[in-house]
């Protein structure tokens, strides 16, 4: 009975320590500069952990004005609120987030200021409002993924934009208000994805 025992407890702790290789196994293949996944991870472990989140929902207020002032062709709306949304990155108090959530922060608020920048002194100039929209869509599309509130958001995809190059953009509601286009095709688009 004896042996029984000695050797079932040998094959538990063998399978075990299989197991948890495996486990290490797949974690480094899937290597650790996916920033993103990293980031999932790191969410789950924090929860609702006030200590580690920040709001930025101020930030994506400002670029859906943005949005709605592109899409009905209005630079000077669109540029205001570049200038808000620049300002509302960089008073974002990031003081209470882990070293991995504000390095993600502020890689992506780097790029997402000078787009907004660019956006906010081109006033009169939509074309190049937009260029640098498109590539504020993708920063803002990763800092909601990153640290959204719960709050659901929509990803659009306009096949047409930059001479079938294509663009996607952020969007409140369902409703296509296309801000690459304007009002020449307000409603061209697709819905990509929703996002919680």
């Amino acid at each position: 009975m004896k042996n029984v025992i000695l050797s079932l407890g040998i094959a538990i702790i063998t399978l075990t320590g299989c197991i948890s290789r495996d486990h290490q196994s797949a974690e480094g293949q899937n290597g650790s500069s996916d920033t993103m996944t990293k980031l999932q991870t790191d969410k789950v472990k924090s929860g609702n952990d006030t200590n580690n989140s920040i709001t930025v929902m101020p930030i994506v207020k400002y670029y859906l004005q943005m949005k709605n002032s592109l899409a009905e062709d209005n630079s000077k709306d669109a540029a205001a609120a570049g200038i808000a949304l620049e300002a509302s990155i960089k008073n974002t108090n990031t003081t209470a987030l882990s070293d991995t959530l504000k390095k993600i922060f502020n890689d992506i608020a780097e790029t997402a200021i000078k787009n907004a920048k660019h956006i906010g002194k081109n006033r009169g100039n939509i074309a190049h409002q937009r260029e640098h929209f498109e590539m504020l869509s993708e920063d803002i599309y990763d800092l909601i993924k990153a640290f959204g509130d719960g709050q659901v958001m929509y990803s659009f995809y306009c096949p047409m934009y930059d001479e079938g190059k294509g663009a996607s953009w952020i969007s409140e509601t369902k409703e296509i208000k296309n801000p690459y286009m304007g009002k020449s095709m307000p409603t061209c688009g697709t819905l990509k994805e929703e996002i919680k």
